[in-house]
């Protein structure tokens, strides 16, 4: 194969009490082109990050997609050249860094015959990225639980209906290393219990679509609590959408929160979007729904 195409959904990981083990993917998609040719490697962006995000090889599409070849002892193409259309918004909180790493993934995994096999590609691509709650679901689509044993990385799709979502990124700065630092080392064992039970009411509320259950669980005792005083105004955000009847939360390590709603979604982002207004803060909306579709399935 001399080139390959493929889009990856942006992920919302934990959802509330799901922490490192849960996510869902998000009908909102980046697209990404590798064509062996020429004598170097680059990476053409635009969209999100275009200004921002290194050409070279330094970019982690980039790495990830060298990463592949080493991994199976092949020497690189003399030439690739690596095009993005990025619409998933960097440092948000909906698995920019886990889509840019599959997508190396798996275009160099294609384009080499796929010798690697999908816990072969989960396993690497945490490797790279740490962790590998957004990697799966934006690979197998739908709700994602994943759970590693060592290096191997064990993982079950549950297709769930389409549910509407409102997303609020707030503009501002913030690692995801700055908020896992934040953490406690240790939870008390009445508050991890209570977690326990909240992640499997979670997965019992998005298999059947029930946005009111799912606000009655999505509380938090892990991460949340430790998280949100680091974004002005986001916990304001979430008690906001939830007083309309929303299952809001944040999305992964955050800046961006995330409300599950039956209907009128923008209702929901208006409130989010106006307490982070009050707290100083410029915010963008997104407007999405689940998707059961990842990144193995849009390959051509």
């Amino acid at each position: 194969m001399k080139s390959i195409s493929l889009q990856i959904p942006a992920t919302s990981a934990n959802l509330g009490p799901g922490f490192d083990c849960m996510a869902v993917a998000l009908d909102l998609w980046s697209e990404v082109e590798f064509r062996l040719t020429g004598t170097s490697m680059g990476v053409a962006i635009t969209g999100e990050g275009a200004d921002s995000l290194p050409g070279d090889q330094s970019n982690l599409i980039a790495r990830a997609f060298l990463r592949v070849y080493a991994q199976c002892g092949q020497h690189p193409p003399p030439g690739v050249e690596i095009t993005c259309t990025n619409r998933v918004p960097i440092g948000s909180g909906l698995g920019s860094s886990a889509a840019a790493v599959l997508a190396g993934l798996v275009g160099a995994n294609a384009l080499l015959g796929s010798p690697l096999s999908e816990g072969e590609i989960f396993a690497l691509g945490t490797q790279i990225e740490g962790h590998p709650d957004n990697l799966v679901p934006a690979y197998l689509g739908g709700l994602t639980l994943v759970s590693q044993a060592g290096r191997e990385v064990i993982a079950r799709k549950i297709e769930i209906p389409p549910m509407q979502a409102a997303v609020v990124v707030p503009k501002i700065s913030l690692l995801t290393e700055e908020t896992r630092r934040a953490l406690p080392l240790q939870v008390a064992l009445t508050e991890a219990v209570q977690n326990i039970g909240n992640a499997a009411l979670v997965v019992e509320a998005l298999r059947t679509g029930d946005v009111d259950l799912l606000a009655q669980v999505c509380g938090d005792n892990l991460h949340q609590p430790y998280r949100l005083p680091l974004i002005p105004g986001a916990q304001a955000a979430l008690e906001a959408a939830q007083n309309l009847g929303a299952a809001a939360v944040l999305s992964g390590g955050g800046p961006g929160v995330i409300a599950f709603v039956d209907d009128r979604p923008e209702e929901a982002a208006a409130v989010m979007a106006d307490e982070f207004e009050k707290a100083g803060l410029e915010s963008r909306t997104f407007l999405t729904d689940t998707t059961n579709q990842g990144a193995a399935d849009t390959i051509i």
